[in-house]
């Protein structure tokens, strides 16, 4: 079973809000495509410090994250940020990595998209093909 690397979108949705209500023009949006890594242990959304700064998204708060060794520290929140992987899209909120780090896309991207992380052939598949079923249980 091989690591999942998947090419995606991210766009800063104040800026859009901006635009779409006329006040700016397309190419002030702040966006940029990202390679990130399928990481099913983890819940967040994690970017790097060089990706936030790029987009402009705001610190929210500072959170203690555990990592996988048990390891505890505190890390910024961000957002919010906009997610687009194929033809889906939402927005969250991200943890704050160190620059140039890894971008790490958790459980809430991939319960919110309704995508399945199919270790076996590398890939990102949707559960639903048609559009994203959240489960409310």
């Amino acid at each position: 079973m091989g690591e999942i690397a998947v090419e995606f979108e991210l766009e800063n949705p104040v800026d859009r809000g901006i635009v779409e209500r006329g006040l700016s023009e397309e190419a002030s949006v702040r966006r940029t495509r990202v390679q990130g890594i399928v990481d099913t242990g983890a819940i967040m959304l994690v970017l790097p410090q060089n990706v936030v700064e790029r987009l402009g998204l705001q610190i929210q708060e500072t959170v203690v994250v555990r990592y996988a060794d048990d390891r505890r520290e505190e890390r910024p929140m961000a957002g919010p940020v906009t997610v687009r992987i194929g033809d889906r899209s939402m927005r969250t909120d991200c943890l704050v990595g160190p620059p140039r780090g890894e971008v790490l896309i958790g459980q809430v991207v991939l319960e919110t998209l309704d995508l399945i992380a199919d270790s076996a052939n590398r890939r990102l598949t949707p559960r639903r093909p048609d559009y994203p079923l959240l489960n409310l249980l």
